[in-house]
């Protein structure tokens, strides 16, 4: 295992040479100059950024808010008095009133119609996923299939389906561009057994290599016998996602991933129909109209507060229809095009990086081109030997340049190990002790191999300036080696 870097000077950025970089990119990406409104909003509502001399590249693990947000929302709160919504009080009725006016807009937003949709406010994907999982009547001979390509959440949900006898199949993942293997998932769709319940579960676009999965999965799989669970928390941010043209059954959102805040904030957008299926294994305070200790009973409330267990977060709440206001004002179609013409030159600028002896800088896990991707970039640094750079190790100089990446396996371990050459032989070992392994031990069960890679993702704050920046530290790799230290632990990082 490398661990340490030969020394190399901090970046120098030519002002001349970016500027002649950027008639290039346009010249390539001309559509990038009908993007140029963010250009302006970055020097106003996001001029943080610039003022702190911060390249931020991060938006997959989370979005940035802009200044009026919070001017809004403070202004909202600074002007009326509000309670607790579980209360027929004036502060409480006023603030259940901004709650379900932000329930509709959530579904304005996404073209979502009331009569088919309803939006149950959750702490974030996570909190949404879990409560499929707990209430989602697996049972012996269902079925739960899901991708090699899913967030820790959505895999997590297979517990609850083991725990009740259901099936659970993972479709696999095909390199070099990991996508998943449409064969054998055409085959999958044909094992729902009539009857019983089959839920399919995958992300609109993966939080590890952008690959984004074909839409077009949710009406054949319904149409096979499968409720459809989509992960929509990478894709929404950069592109749109229109409830009347696709109707998956549940659909999983984080809101500050759109727009930066609150955060503490998503929901669970479901379909009338399939939350008939949904059975709580518990009831909570909110979540019921009434309840009775000698009875022994109690009455659920219906429609989304049936679901919403305690108080939700709703002077938070506000903010999100705020946010969602925000993003319209701009058009998601003009940030999706700033987003893909800026990822687009960033991996044609890494493919082309190269040692003096020939060997690629970079290992690009997912397509090498935009085509159905998004602006999550995955990659990993070698030295002219071929000689793995520890991703830790290279976001830790990134922060020195005032670069936020991200290092780690980013929650998605299926797609990390295919990316990464990982079998189940290599990966035995870090079970086989589970129970006894310290974390020290832990990270040296896997001699030799990364756990992880570095993340660069793009949104849409992002400008020339940043990726120009990130190329130019990138290119600081370039014949430059490490030094073995010989068997060092490796880091894991999750989320």
């Amino acid at each position: 295992m490398y661990s340490q870097l030969d020394i190399k000077p901090g970046l120098q950025i030519s002002t001349d040479q970016m500027g002649l970089a950027l008639e290039s990119f346009k010249q390539a990406y001309p559509a990038f100059d009908s993007t140029q409104k963010l250009d302006q909003l970055r020097a106003t509502e996001y001029a943080r950024l610039d003022r702190k001399e911060h390249t931020y590249l991060d938006y997959t693990g989370g979005g940035l808010y802009a200044e009026s947000q919070l001017r809004d929302h403070i202004m909202l709160l600074n002007d009326e008095v509000f309670g607790n919504p579980h209360s027929k009080n004036l502060t409480s009725m006023a603030m259940t009133k901004i709650v379900e006016r932000t329930r509709d807009y959530v579904l304005h937003y996404f073209n979502a119609s009331p009569d088919e949709y309803m939006v149950i406010f959750t702490q974030n994907s996570t909190g949404a996923l879990r409560l499929i999982g707990e209430s989602y009547p697996f049972e012996s001979g269902g079925r739960y299939l899901l991708t090699f390509d899913n967030h820790n959440s959505v895999n997590g949900i297979r517990e609850f389906a083991r725990a009740k006898g259901a099936v659970v199949t993972y479709a696999p993942l095909q390199p070099p561009d990991l996508r998943v293997d449409s064969d054998f998932l055409e085959s999958a769709f044909g094992l729902a057994r009539p009857g019983k319940n089959n839920l399919f579960a995958y992300p609109a676009q993966s939080n590890f290599t952008g690959v984004q999965h074909p839409l077009e999965w949710i009406a054949q799989a319904q149409s096979q016998g499968w409720d459809v669970l989509l992960d929509a928390a990478s894709f929404v941010p950069s592109n749109r996602l229109d409830l009347s043209l696709w109707h998956p059954d549940f659909v999983v959102i984080s809101f500050y991933k759109i727009f930066g805040y609150p955060t503490g904030t998503g929901c669970l957008l479901v379909r009338k129909t399939a939350v008939k299926k949904l059975q709580r294994p518990w009831y909570a305070g909110g979540t019921i109209t009434f309840s009775s200790v000698v009875a022994n009973d109690h009455y659920l409330t219906p429609g989304p507060a049936g679901f919403e267990d305690g108080t939700v977060n709703y002077l938070s709440l506000p903010a999100v229809e705020i946010g969602l206001r925000w993003i319209e004002s701009i058009g998601i179609d003009m940030i999706h095009t700033r987003v893909m013409c800026l990822t687009g030159w960033v991996i044609d600028q890494l493919l082309t990086l190269r040692h003096s002896n020939g060997r690629s800088v970079v290992s690009l896990y997912g397509p090498s081109n935009t085509h159905m991707r998004g602006g999550t970039i995955q990659v990993n640094f070698f030295d002219p030997n071929g000689g793995l750079i520890d991703c830790n190790d290279v976001e830790q100089l990134a922060n020195e340049q005032r670069i936020s990446l991200r290092a780690g396996c980013h929650c998605n371990p299926g797609a990390r190990e295919v990316a990464l050459g990982f079998t189940k032989d290599d990966l035995a070992p870090c079970f086989r002790d589970k129970d006894r392994l310290t974390f020290e031990q832990f990270l040296h069960v896997i001699d030799g191999k990364t756990t992880g890679a570095l993340r660069a993702s793009i949104g849409l704050a992002t400008n020339f300036a940043d990726i120009y920046k990130f190329m130019q530290f990138a290119e600081t790799f370039v014949d430059r080696h490490v030094v073995d230290k010989g068997s060092t632990p490796q880091h894991i990082l999750e989320g």
